[in-house]
């Protein structure tokens, strides 16, 4: 418990002490009465302050003006009627103190678990300077700095390990438990733990925009982005509250006045006077807008820490009503490691081919050019290269030594106006095109990724109806990689132009909210217009996790499963809530207004009412076995 809990704590043991003993201990009824308005001041007092504060910012119907009207109205009662039964007043105040204590205390659980994520910010960098390793603010850390990180230290910035080889955790950014390796030349993100080995960096970003940052911003913001089902309990709660308290005004007023009218009957104000009480009392909406926002939290913190970031409660929401899923391929599905197989039809020497083609890519980072300049196996002189055009969907033109060079696919040579040779093999054929002429093509594959099938599979199992990819790829490729995978529909050849097209036809379908998942810039324009976007956070490029509404920080396609089906668990466990909250509510009522419940119920009623639903959105944390 924090200093606040332990403060409030101590106040209801105090006043429920005093509640006993002037029940018990026989005293003057002079002394008796400023114990018991004490008794009630002390445990009252925060709540009647707030009403106040309502009152005169003209906000005055919330849950505290319902609790402050309702117990000063049984105090004023206790002293019209002259009964001395001060209890009532006090126990209630007493007993919604239990309740927002408790609500107090789930709520910090739940923003424990949420803020065991935040352990992966970074308190300093080392930094060598004039041969002392020096601790110093990540913020301070330039592009390009060297630094270095001890077995035991978060990584807290972004960069590439120049010398060194460890083993990092990195169970607080993907919710994996086993570690990975790390060697020079790796890149390496900020918020994973060194476990070995000494590593000396290079940082390629400031601490602002690494990875640790944006995850920090991710998770602290979640919260302002509402939910439907939330901004109902925020619409429900402004015409609720006034219509009971003019409900409660009603039924102290108009029967009263009723039986004035009727000869022979006298009228019984005190009698109504308290149904109007417990009426106001049993009105409070406390489990209802506790128990919704709650859950939505707690469901954004159990995905948190199993590697899949929410931005809000609204894409929570969005996810758990998805039937259709769209895929990106390479590097989505596709491990995005590309290795050439061989190079055919060529009339100039393999190796010399091999050159031009690495040479005219040099300038992309493309997983299809990294794959031809680690086929080259040698240093690229980029001095050799010149006017390099990337032709977007279709390859790349450039001069290399003076010489006109073409890679890409057959729309580029068609483009270009060269006769290509087609393919017999199943792959990403690469035509070349030296000095205007056709001069051979490259042949490159790309393997599913070990968790693919398993993904399409755990969707269809969650109860997502469509799984599509949609690919720049050949048709050939595509549809061995849908087969092996059992996608249901796929499309190839496409732009990344023709991507938001195809994915705005499959939303004109209308068969549910349809979900894009992607890692590439050229996906941040699909990413954005899908209904929900997922990006790969590992892999991903900056653009596509900006654009996208969930980010899965493993690219495990595996998760995608997983944050579905933790949103609906979410879902399901709000609508319990909300049902379970206003039947109750509602049953309370027409018992208070009847005269079958009194204020002790009521509150009982209330306060377990709030318990057992908070309790319930609670278990949206708990999604390791989903």
């Amino acid at each position: 418990m924090n200093k606040k809990q332990q403060k409030m704590l101590a106040r209801i043991l105090i006043t429920a002490v005093m509640l006993v003993g002037l029940n018990v201990i026989p005293m003057p009824e002079l002394l008796r009465i400023p114990l018991f308005l004490g008794a009630y001041l002390l445990i009252g007092y925060d709540i009647l302050k707030k009403a106040l504060r309502g009152i005169l910012n003209r906000q005055v119907f919330d849950e505290n003006f319902l609790m402050a009207i309702a117990t000063v109205g049984a105090i004023v009662l206790a002293v019209y009627q002259r009964s001395g039964d001060y209890n009532e007043a006090i126990a209630v105040m007493l007993f919604y103190q239990v309740g927002e204590l408790f609500e107090s205390y789930a709520v910090g659980k739940s923003r424990r678990n949420i803020s065991q994520l935040m352990d992966i910010r970074p308190d300093y960098a080392n930094v060598e300077r004039d041969g002392r390793l020096c601790q110093v603010d990540p913020d301070e850390v330039a592009v390009g700095s060297v630094i270095l990180v001890q077995p035991g230290e978060k990584v807290p910035i972004d960069g590439v390990i120049l010398e060194g080889s460890s083993s990092l955790n990195t169970a607080a950014l993907t919710g994996e438990s086993m570690p990975r390796d790390a060697a020079p030349g790796d890149d390496i993100v900020s918020g994973c733990i060194n476990m070995t080995g000494l590593l000396k960096i290079r940082t390629t970003r400031e601490f602002g925009e690494s990875t640790v940052s944006k995850i920090l911003d991710l998770v602290e913001n979640a919260s302002s982005r509402k939910s439907r089902s939330e901004d109902f309990i925020s619409r429900f709660a402004r015409v609720y509250t006034p219509a009971v308290c003019y409900a409660a005004l009603a039924l102290a007023l108009v029967p009263p006045l009723v039986q004035l009218a009727m000869p022979g009957v006298s009228a019984q104000w005190g009698v109504w006077l308290y149904r109007a009480l417990t009426f106001l009392v049993t009105s409070c909406p406390c489990a209802l807008v506790i128990s919704v926002p709650l859950s939505f939290f707690a469901g954004i913190g159990g995905a948190s820490r199993e590697g899949v970031l929410v931005k809000g409660s609204n894409y929570l929401e969005t996810l758990s009503q998805t039937r259709t899923v769209v895929f990106d391929k390479t590097g989505t599905l596709t491990r995005g490691v590309f290795e050439v197989e061989g190079v055919h039809h060529n009339t100039l020497p393999a190796d010399t081919l091999l050159e031009y083609a690495a040479l005219a890519e040099s300038a992309s980072s493309h997983p299809i050019s990294k794959s031809l300049q680690r086929a080259y196996g040698r240093e690229l002189d980029r001095s050799r290269v010149s006017d390099i055009h990337e032709e977007s969907g279709h390859g790349v033109t450039a001069l290399v030594d003076g010489i006109s060079v073409a890679a890409g696919n057959r729309k580029l040579m068609e483009q270009l106006g060269v006769a290509w040779v087609p393919c017999d093999s199943v792959g990403t054929v690469i035509h070349m095109a030296v000095d205007g002429r056709y001069a051979g093509h490259i042949l490159i594959s790309d393997q599913p990724k070990a968790t693919a099938a398993q993904a399409i599979a755990a969707l269809k199992k969650a109860g997502v109806t469509k799984t599509v990819m949609l690919t720049g790829d050949i048709p050939t490729v595509a549809q061995q990689v849908a087969q092996n995978l059992g996608l249901d529909e796929f499309y190839a050849g496409l732009l990344p132009g023709d991507k938001v097209e195809k994915v705005e036809s499959l939303l004109a379908a209308g068969t549910g909210k349809l979900a894009f998942v992607g890692d590439g810039i050229n996906d941040a324009p699909v990413l954005a217009r899908a209904d929900i976007g997922i990006a790969m956070g590992a892999m991903g490029s900056d653009a596509a996790i900006e654009a996208a509404d969930v980010v899965l920080m493993d690219d495990d396609p595996l998760k995608i499963a997983k944050a579905v089906k933790i949103s609906r668990k979410t879902l399901g466990i709000v609508y319990q809530n909300i049902a379970f909250a206003i039947g109750i509510k509602v049953l309370c009522l027409i018992l208070a207004a009847l005269g079958l419940a009194n204020m002790w119920l009521a509150i009982f009623a209330d306060v377990g009412v709030m318990v057992l639903a908070v309790l319930n959105a609670i278990r949206a944390l708990s999604v390791k076995n989903l």
